[in-house]
């Protein structure tokens, strides 16, 4: 991959992707063995820590996703910085029933991974580099669109440096408050959780033993999930109006009171390490397409975390446009986004109702819910056909058309 900083960059690509985060980044992966010439624009110049540390952020990886980067040929390098996730408890505060789902039951290594942010963004941006055909612009903003009749004008604005670029397809992957979706005239619906996600790394008496814990609590979710050194990943959701109290707790206070909330199945909470929040709200773009963009990842659904579904509803963004890519190239744009608007529907519908439905439903502490949350968790453990339902959710297995998505290299032959 080279970086265009100092010199004149060609003017012309096949395909342009806006945002060099995991998904943009993962997209221009994806598409390597297709040889089209690529720009990846980015506002941010990526960073490389060196060292790992207590603090460092975790991404949860499905057993789907696993098969993506599979497919790419990233998993092996991948995987051997990850965690398993074996088991998945799913419990409701206060009330009887639980819903356990197994690696073991479904006779896959894992039901997901938990991967350093720092360590996939360090093998993403490896695996880049070596490939002429994908140029770097950072940093970069774009500012412009403009419409011609056999390709987009896209004007950047670099450091004060205004630049143009032509390209046959434009895809969106700069998160939920996208320009390019902006600028494309794609509206959004926008839903406030009144609810705000604390995050840290922390550690237990006890080992999580590749066990990840969905914890419905009256304030929201608490997940915790499996990290190297028996460390967990925690994200726990609270109201907004009691997020800063919180965060300002001391150390030992903090994991006092989270231990309250989550239960002692580990133990005592020991350890918490740099603590950071954010609000959480469902953003849903009103399509995934315009005329030569395509909207991936954020830009196109920002979704609760709870069920661990954003990034890896992403990453199925990324495998079916690559799919599209390989059939199509870019010499019939109109009809790949005719395709990757149908494609992704039904996928992102049924993905964003089962994640806010588990937030409507067990975010408050009304008594008789609160009886049939249990005994609708009691049943899926116990009904097979509904734990099995829950669990390709959770792995990112219901939909899988698509090469990558069953782990096959992308072919530029025709779709198999």
């Amino acid at each position: 991959m080279k970086d265009k900083e100092n010199h004149k960059m060609p003017d012309h690509y096949d395909v342009l992707i806006v945002g060099g985060g995991m998904v943009g980044a993962s997209l221009a992966v994806a598409l390597k063995p297709l040889r089209l010439n690529i720009a990846l624009v980015d506002a941010f110049q990526p960073k490389d820590t060196q060292h790992p540390a207590y603090d460092d952020r975790a991404i949860a990886l499905s057993y789907g996703s696993s098969l993506i980067y599979q497919g790419m040929g990233l998993w092996d390098e991948i995987k051997a910085d990850a965690t398993a996730i074996q088991k998945i408890h799913v419990s409701d505060r206060g009330h009887f029933g639980a819903t356990r789902l197994s690696a073991k039951k479904e006779k896959v290594d894992a039901l997901g991974y938990l991967v350093e942010s720092r360590l996939l963004g360090k093998q993403l941006y490896k695996e880049l580099k070596r490939d002429d055909h994908i140029e770097h612009i950072i940093p970069a903003r774009v500012e412009l669109l403009k419409h011609h009749a056999d390709y987009l004008e896209v004007s950047l604005d670099k450091e004060g440096d205004k630049q143009t670029l032509h390209c046959q397809l434009l895809v969106a992957a700069d998160g939920t408050n996208s320009t390019i979706r902006t600028l494309s005239g794609i509206g959004v619906q926008r839903a406030d959780y009144q609810q705000v996600g604390i995050i840290a790394n922390v550690s237990t008496e006890k080992s999580h033993q590749n066990q990840a814990f969905e914890r419905f609590t009256a304030d929201g979710p608490i997940a915790l999930l499996p990290m190297s050194n028996n460390r967990c990943s925690l994200i726990w959701t609270q109201p907004t109006e009691k997020a800063d109290n919180i965060l300002a707790l001391d150390d030992k206070s903090f994991l006092e009171q989270l231990g309250k909330a989550f239960g002692y199945r580990l133990g005592r909470f020991t350890k918490v390490g740099k603590r950071s929040s954010f609000p959480f709200a469902l953003v849903t773009a009103d399509k995934n397409t315009a005329e030569r963009v395509a909207l991936i990842g954020n830009a196109s659904h920002t979704l609760h975390p709870v069920a661990g579904q954003g990034l890896n509803l992403a990453l199925r963004d990324v495998a079916v446009l690559a799919d599209l890519l390989a059939k199509y190239t870019t010499t019939n744009t109109r009809q790949l986004l005719l395709d990757y608007e149908a494609k992704r529907e039904a996928d992102i519908k049924t993905t964003v109702r089962y994640t806010n439905s588990l937030v409507k439903l067990f975010s408050n502490d009304f008594f008789l819910l609160g009886h049939a949350r249990a005994g609708g968790l009691l049943a899926v453990d116990r009904i097979k056909p509904l734990r099995n339902w829950l669990t390709r959710q959770s792995m990112g297995t219901q939909y899988r058309h698509e090469r990558l998505s069953r782990g096959l290299p992308l072919s530029t032959t025709g779709q198999q």
